[in-house]
């Protein structure tokens, strides 16, 4: 499923790193929750700080 910015441009997850926080998710492997990671990260692209208020610590 392919994401555009608000300028039509397509954005392609798997060219961009992913955030720290989000490689210690315990969500990062969850197929239900990989559109919303992916528009998280997409939304903050460029920003100093990534901020997840979904974000939930692995055990």
């Amino acid at each position: 499923m392919p994401y555009f910015d608000d300028d039509g441009k397509e954005y392609k997850p798997d060219l961009y790193p992913v955030p720290n926080l989000c490689i210690l998710c315990k969500k990062r492997d969850n197929p239900k929750e990989q559109v919303a990671c992916n528009l998280t990260r997409m939304d903050q692209l460029g920003e100093k700080d990534f901020v997840c208020f979904a974000y939930e610590k692995q055990s």
